[in-house]
């Protein structure tokens, strides 16, 4: 099977290129419908998993500053991607955002057919309106929340947390991203399409994980809670806080690890990396 990876450049991206080496990875704007059908006409690939999207660097409150790209992006050259793919009868796996939801649904967590409700961030709206029309189309359309590893990357979301003063102390679903990339082969395999949320069973937020930073990879870490009353006082723009259902994928007889045991190992792994 021919495999096309957009977006391999990106942290996501990056890791399916690892999982499937012989993957092509052109460098295309996605929303570039004359390049992209010249790509796809000439390559004739048999999947394309598009990883490409803007989240915003060094966070999503840049979205809030380039609204035309982040558009481009995230809902123009998505939709761009699913219409020529359906065009070509090409399996389709669309890496999205479970960033689209507040809460936790009742204790229920929120499931793939439940609509949008969070709305508070520019980056949150745009992926919720490609979300919705890729949901009715035959696509694998993969929903993951706050990707984290065992890694030095500065995308990690370990990473990232360990450089703010202030950590929010808010229940989250996260997801590891080694779990993510066995989960979505599998589905493939089974050329399984429509909405699945993949998240590690169990909530945690992202204080408790810089809690747990500071007991197995550096004791001197230090931080204090952020509450999300005083989110504003360091972020520009809201936040997604919210707890995803996994039922769907544990009927598709998909298991994921528990988040603080996934979280656990990637620590450990971490302090791995800082004592060579």
């Amino acid at each position: 099977m021919k495999i096309c990876i957009l977006g391999s450049g990106g942290f996501l991206g990056g890791y399916f290129k690892e999982k499937y080496p012989d993957a092509q990875t052109p460098k295309l704007d996605i929303a570039d419908q004359t390049a992209l059908i010249a790509y796809l006409d000439a390559e004739k690939p048999d999947i394309v998993i598009n990883c490409a999207g803007k989240t915003g660097r060094p966070n999503v409150d840049w979205c809030e500053d380039h609204k035309p790209e982040t558009v481009r992006s995230n809902v123009t050259g998505a939709l761009m991607v699913m219409e020529e793919c359906l065009n070509r009868h090409i399996y389709l796996v669309h890496i999205g955002s479970g960033c689209i939801y507040q809460g936790d649904n009742g204790g229920k967590g929120w499931a793939e057919t439940d609509p949008p409700n969070y709305f508070g961030s520019f980056y949150s709206r745009t992926k919720a309106w490609s979300d919705e029309i890729l949901s009715e189309f035959p696509v694998l359309n993969i929903r993951l929340r706050m990707p984290f590893d065992g890694t030095a990357s500065p995308r990690n979301l370990i990473m990232k947390l360990a450089k703010y003063g202030r950590v929010l102390d808010e229940p989250n679903s996260l997801t590891n991203m080694p779990d993510l990339l066995n989960a979505v082969a599998q589905l493939m395999e089974k050329r399984l399409t429509g909405t699945f949320n993949i998240v590690n069973p169990g909530v945690i937020s992202p204080f408790e994980v810089m809690e747990m930073y500071k007991e197995i990879v550096d004791p001197a870490h230090v931080f204090e809670r952020l509450t999300v009353d005083h989110l504003g006082e360091v972020a520009k723009t809201g936040r997604s806080n919210c707890i995803l259902s996994g039922e769907k994928l544990r009927k598709a007889g998909i298991e994921m690890p528990d988040v603080r045991e996934a979280v656990k190992n990637a620590l450990v792994e971490l302090r791995g990396i800082d004592e060579k």
